[in-house]
C-alpha cells in the first residue's frame, strides 16, 4: 500500500514538474536569429502636426538585416512599426486572438504592425532582407521593441 501511494506521488509530482518546465518555457521571450538592428535615427516629437502622434514620445528609425532563414522571433512594438521592405522577401507571421494571420512581402512592399501586435518575421528568401522601419510613438527613451513569448497561436513556428 505504501509503495503504490510513494508510485502515485512520485508519477503526480513528475507531471507536475512537466507541466512547470512548459509553462517556464513558453513564457520566456523568442529572441530574434540572424538579425542585426542599426538605428539611424531618433527624435523627440515637439510638433503639432496633424498625424497622430504623442507629444513627447519618441519617433524611432532604423534599418534591419535579416540573413536568409533569420527571424525576428515573437515581439511587439509599444507604438506600432511602419515597415518598407528594401530587398528581399519575409513572411510575416501575426497573431492576432486565436487567429495566425500570414502574409508575404517583397521589395518595394510596405505593412504596418499595430501598437502591441504580436508579430514573426522570417526570412524566406534566398538573400537577406533589408527593412527601413519607422516606429512613432515609443515612450521616451524606451525601447521600440518588446520581445514576447510564443503564443502558440502560428504551429511550426
Amino acid at each position: 500500500m505504501k509503495r503504490k501511494l510513494t508510485q502515485t506521488i512520485f508519477a503526480m509530482a513528475i507531471v507536475t514538474l512537466t507541466l512547470v518546465a512548459v509553462a517556464v518555457i513558453r513564457a520566456h521571450a523568442t529572441p530574434p536569429s540572424g538579425l542585426t538592428n542599426v538605428l539611424l535615427a531618433r527624435g523627440n516629437d515637439s510638433s503639432d502636426g496633424t498625424i497622430p502622434f504623442q507629444v513627447g514620445t519618441d519617433i524611432v528609425m532604423s534599418k534591419i538585416t535579416v540573413v536568409p532563414a533569420g527571424f525576428s522571433g515573437w515581439h511587439s512594438h509599444p507604438g506600432g512599426a511602419i515597415v518598407v521592405v528594401n530587398t528581399g522577401s519575409l513572411t510575416v507571421y501575426r497573431s492576432i486572438g486565436s487567429q495566425c494571420q500570414i502574409a508575404t512581402y517583397g521589395a518595394g512592399q510596405a505593412f504596418v504592425e499595430r501598437p502591441g501586435e504580436l508579430d514573426y518575421l522570417l526570412n524566406t528568401g534566398t538573400i537577406p532582407y533589408v527593412l527601413f522601419v519607422t516606429y512613432p510613438r515609443v515612450p521616451q527613451g524606451a525601447s521600440t521593441r518588446i520581445d514576447e513569448p510564443d503564443p502558440g497561436t502560428c504551429p511550426g513556428v
